[in-house]
């Protein structure tokens, strides 16, 4: 489960770092999209790993509220594009 966490958690980044390099805005979108995805599936393991006391709760809790937080930026910057997108 760790490993799990650590290939979605560094996906994260990794899919942000080539949204950068993109080579259209709908590429940044996609690029920015998947980076989404990684991230709800990192909440998920960090869930699970703390449900299954791998992780002490406060140190888990504190990992998802940072995972939360990437979400809302991810988020945030994937609509703004859209709207870019569309002018």
């Amino acid at each position: 489960m760790l490993k799990q966490v650590l290939r979605s958690g560094t996906s994260i980044g990794a899919n942000i770092e080539e949204a950068n390099q993109a080579q259209s805005k709908s590429d940044f979108i996609y690029k920015l999209s998947i980076s989404q995805k990684e991230s709800f599936e990192t909440h998920y393991w960090i869930r699970i790993l703390r449900d299954s006391d791998f992780l002490v709760e406060k140190l888990a809790d504190s990992l998802l509220e940072d995972c939360e937080e990437i979400q809302k930026l991810i988020t945030s910057s994937i609509k703004t594009a859209k709207i870019n997108l569309q002018k």
